[in-house]
């Protein structure tokens, strides 16, 4: 008589019914303590969260941990609550945020809001007439500007950091951490002292100088990261097949760390886009459409933010709403643009059926 063999059991296969329970009910009874405390002791939802719940979830955790691996158990339980726990609780943070910005917003959101300036507009008018369509005018204009001299000037700063074998790379990192500390309130002020000295009148211009400090060690520092994450191999490959070192960075290196210079880009003008102090500062108002950044007055999306945001009236109120929602929109559309333009481009051949001939 033979036997057949059992199948082999692996050990992640072997399902623990008591450690599971142990588990829900490690879950569920903080919950359940805190919403009864909640209901029928009256106490701050608020407070309960960080007072009741999570000191209860802790040690649930712990014992659960002790019980299934004994010391090392409970500082694993900790982190795991810790960190579903905050997670959970930036996350909800986050999307609060974006509905009360998404349901304020559509209030005042229509195409006359996006294509119109705000010229006869009053703290009382309509939200029916007026716009930020000259503030997003100024804003890309301003951030444009900036973006183009930032951009080569940081990219090449990486190039020099990763690629030079100078002992002055110490030193242009050191200035380069220390600029990415500066306030913007600061940058703002500095670039605006400057003006007052040179008799340089206040416009866009001077809002892109005051942009230029906060964009460019974000710049620099994650090109810098990129390049470092390209192989040395790639290098070597193309030095072995005969190509200069230019060629090798140029025609290798260069196209193999487009996806993070492109982050390096759109996390800089993440880093601006909103900033308003230094704006506030440097670029005089205008409630009209203006397409010169080098003279005169412009409006850019911050600070039609911040000057109806401290209105009393509803219908200013509803505005800086809507141009908080258009601000956002824009980041997501340069955000998915940018990634679009970066995907690289694979060449789909379609195989040819190719007839025998007799």
């Amino acid at each position: 008589m033979s036997f057949a063999p059992r199948p082999a059991v692996q050990p992640w296969s072997r399902v623990n019914t008591a450690r599971r329970v142990q588990i829900f009910l490690a879950s569920s009874l903080p919950l359940a303590v805190t919403a009864l405390i909640v209901l029928f002791g009256g106490l701050n939802p608020n407070v309960a969260l960080l007072g009741v719940f999570l000191p209860l979830q802790l040690l649930a955790a712990g014992y659960v941990g002790f019980a299934s691996f004994g010391r090392r158990g409970v500082g694993d339980a900790s982190l795991i609550v810790l960190v579903l726990f905050f997670a959970t609780f930036v996350l909800v943070l986050l999307a609060s945020v974006v509905f009360s910005l998404i349901s304020q917003g559509a209030q005042a959101v229509s195409w006359s809001f996006i294509s119109q300036n705000n010229i006869y507009v009053s703290n009382t008018t309509s939200l029916e007439y007026g716009g930020v369509g000259h503030a997003i005018v100024g804003t890309l204009l301003i951030v444009g500007l900036t973006t183009i001299v930032t951009v080569p000037l940081g990219i090449a700063m990486a190039i020099y950091l990763t690629q030079s074998q100078s002992k002055t790379r110490g030193l242009v990192r050191t200035l380069t951490q220390a600029i990415s500390g500066l306030p913007s309130v600061v940058a703002g002020l500095f670039i605006l002292s400057m003006a007052m000295t040179l008799g340089w009148e206040r416009s866009g211009l001077l809002g892109s100088m005051a942009l230029l400090p906060l964009m460019l060690p974000t710049v620099a520092r994650v090109a810098e990261e990129a390049l470092r994450l390209v192989p040395v191999d790639l290098r070597y490959a193309a030095l072995a097949l005969g190509a200069p070192n230019y060629r090798a960075f140029f025609q290798v290196i260069l196209p193999a760390a487009k996806s993070g210079l492109v982050t390096s880009i759109l996390l800089g003008i993440a880093r601006i886009i909103g900033e308003t102090a230094p704006l506030l500062l440097t670029v005089p108002i205008n409630n009209g459409t203006s397409w010169n950044p080098f003279s005169g007055n412009i409006m850019t999306l911050p600070a039609y933010i911040y000057g109806y945001l401290s209105s009393l009236f509803e219908p200013s109120q509803n505005r800086a709403w809507g141009a908080a929602l258009v601000l956002m929109t824009v980041v997501a559309i340069l955000f998915s643009a940018a990634r679009f333009l970066s995907r690289s481009k694979s060449l789909k051949t379609k195989p040819t059926k190719q007839k025998a001939s007799k």
